[in-house]
């Protein structure tokens, strides 16, 4: 599934950039269903990753409530993080959702 950021302006990070960057405490999603349909897709992108070194973009909000998008490879999902290609992670409650391609 594609996800569309509701938000017009979306910068575009390189994935090194992430461990440089300050997440909030809050989930920034907050519907259950939306978060459960979120670690499906994680799960989902962390194989494609594994299985085929396949490439997806990552929506993301930082603290400051600023959408942001990075195109990488998921090696890894857990109930609280991401970890990508780069060796970095990211926080599983930042993640607004995935662009399969």
């Amino acid at each position: 599934m594609s996800f569309l950021p509701a938000s017009p302006t979306v910068e575009i990070v390189e994935k090194e950039d992430i461990v440089a960057m300050v997440f909030g405490r809050d989930d920034v999603l907050p519907d259950e269903a939306a978060q459960r349909r979120r670690r499906a897709d994680a799960d989902r992108a962390a194989t494609l990753g594994n299985a085929y070194h396949g490439k997806l973009d990552i929506y993301f909000q930082t603290a400051d409530g600023r959408t942001k998008r990075v195109a990488t490879t998921v090696w890894a999902a857990d109930a609280d993080h991401l970890t990508l290609k780069s060796g970095g992670s990211l926080p599983m409650r930042a993640v607004l959702g995935f662009d399969f391609y």
